[in-house]
């Protein structure tokens, strides 16, 4: 388990471009055989992925979260971006196709990985301190609340399924869910928003090997931007704006942690404050 400490935004006018990605970018979510996770000290999020490859992949206890089982005093929001593959909880095995979200609650001991066949799993997992137990809750492709926002003229028609929330299955803190660009949009929010009040984790995927998504972060005065490729995640801390315009049409996971779960609660940054 990587550990990454908090920044703030006055740090941000002297980061190079190499040390802006070595804070807020995550390169490597998934290799196989393995089980890759990101501590970051913002909200004391874990992110990362799982990446069966033919075996079966154990979610176990880390020196760094001080449990001796993972979900020891955590729940984790679950997110496959590959082929079918189970995750079995305590006994309790569930199926994820592509798209599908698996939460986990606070208690659960066992955690193990696994492809369907060879399908070729890819798991992304969010994971967040939490203070109670709520139930084990799978959700299907497009079984969520699915909400369609923005327009084809401003090139940022979307299809956003949320999954993890509040009048959605329960957790203590995450919120979490998918985002699907139209073809022909490559904006994925604008105007930009900052959530003072949440860290929030994207995870892009279904980017083609020849495209990026040129993601935006800081504070509307003092705007920096990442070059991110297929299934790399960006940590945005809760004074960052966090914004993305691809190459082509792509996916990305939202996931937040913090001091409530209402989805609307952010402040905007309309592209003429930007700077």
């Amino acid at each position: 388990m990587e550990q990454r400490y908090a920044t703030n935004p006055d740090q941000i006018p002297a980061f190079t471009t190499a040390d802006l990605r070595e804070r807020y970018l995550v390169p490597d979510v998934f290799v196989p055989g393995e089980i890759r996770l990101v501590y970051t000290h913002h909200d004391r999020v874990v992110l990362g992925g799982a990446v069966p490859a033919g075996a079966s992949l154990a979610l176990t206890g880390y020196p760094e979260i001080r449990s001796d089982h993972f979900l020891e005093h955590r729940e984790v929001g679950i997110i496959n971006v590959g082929g079918t593959g189970t995750v079995t909880a305590d006994g309790e095995v569930f199926t994820l196709v592509k798209g599908a979200c698996l939460y986990l609650g606070r208690g659960i001991r066992d955690v193990v990985f696994a492809d369907e066949g060879d399908a070729g799993a890819q798991f992304y997992l969010f994971s967040a301190p939490a203070h109670t137990s709520y139930p084990s809750a799978l959700v299907s492709p497009g079984e969520g609340t699915v909400r369609e926002l923005g327009d084809q003229l401003t090139s940022n028609r979307r299809t956003l399924n949320q999954y993890i929330h509040e009048n959605g299955v329960k957790s203590c803190q995450i919120v979490m869910g998918v985002t699907e660009l139209h073809p022909g949009s490559m904006w994925n929010t604008m105007p930009a928003h900052t959530h003072d009040r949440r860290t929030e984790c994207y995870l892009y995927f279904d980017v083609p090997e020849d495209a990026r998504v040129i993601h935006l972060m800081g504070e509307r005065e003092e705007t920096r931007h990442l070059v991110v490729a297929d299934r790399q995640a960006i940590i945005s801390p809760s004074w960052s704006l966090h914004s993305g315009v691809g190459t082509s049409a792509y996916s990305f996971i939202w996931a937040m942690a913090g001091e409530n779960q209402a989805f609307d609660d952010m402040d905007a940054a309309p592209v003429t404050d930007l700077r």
